[in-house]
């Protein structure tokens, strides 16, 4: 699954001249939690998360007056606070790189951009969940089955004629790999699948089934 599939696009952005009380006025319409920043020609020059502005935002109403802090949160610039060095992915990236990207880095998003530096999109960790959900149909009956394989050319076909020639359906797949004990750990959601005879005919084949449970 590609980003382009996920993102919402288009993309809602500002520009680096926007006060930091209009950027917080858009989040909250729009119930974001950062924006890209854009030039004139929309080239990505600058993000701005909720966090940024208020930890940007003056101190508190004690030490100033009501129009002393709306006039400096209008004065303020995004410019002025906004992160340059930008954590980005394309269109044609993976979602679960960009996943990867999100998590290794600790951010909730990534602007997504074209082969010009142009935003065309945004990308969540909401996005990342709903792929999820999408993956594994959630929220549908099936059987899942947890199962540890030997590292081996042909493994995903051989699982997939297991399926098929009892009768069911792969509706979603993932696998990890085990450096420790170089096997794969997989995890099959299936349906029209007799679980018994699944799991015995897989084990049957050297396959160390851990779990199988129907919801």
């Amino acid at each position: 699954m590609f980003v382009r599939d996920r993102m919402s696009s288009p993309a809602v952005t500002i520009t680096p001249d926007t006060s930091l009380q209009a950027a917080l006025n858009l989040m909250h319409e729009h119930r974001f939690r950062r924006l890209p920043v854009v030039d004139d020609k929309g080239r990505l020059v600058g993000i701005v998360s909720e966090r940024d502005l208020l930890y940007a935002s003056p101190p508190p109403a004690p030490l100033l007056r009501g129009l002393e802090l709306n006039h400096l949160l209008t004065e303020l610039r995004v410019d002025e606070i906004m992160t340059r060095n930008i954590l980005t992915a394309t269109p044609d990236t993976f979602v679960e790189d960009a996943a990867r990207l999100m998590v290794d880095n600790k951010v909730g998003g990534l602007p997504v951009v074209d082969e010009d530096n142009r935003v065309v999109g945004v990308i969540t960790e909401t996005d990342v969940f709903r792929a999820l959900i999408e993956l594994y149909r959630a929220g549908h009956a099936g059987l899942y089955l947890t199962l540890k394989a030997p590292d081996r050319v042909g493994l995903m076909v051989e699982l997939s004629r297991v399926i098929l020639g009892l009768g069911g359906k792969i509706v979603g797949l993932s696998s990890s790999y085990d450096k420790a004990n170089g096997k794969y750990r997989l995890v099959i959601k299936g349906q029209e699948i007799d679980k018994d005879r699944v799991v015995a005919f897989l084990r049957s084949l050297g396959y160390e089934v851990t779990r199988a449970y129907e919801v």
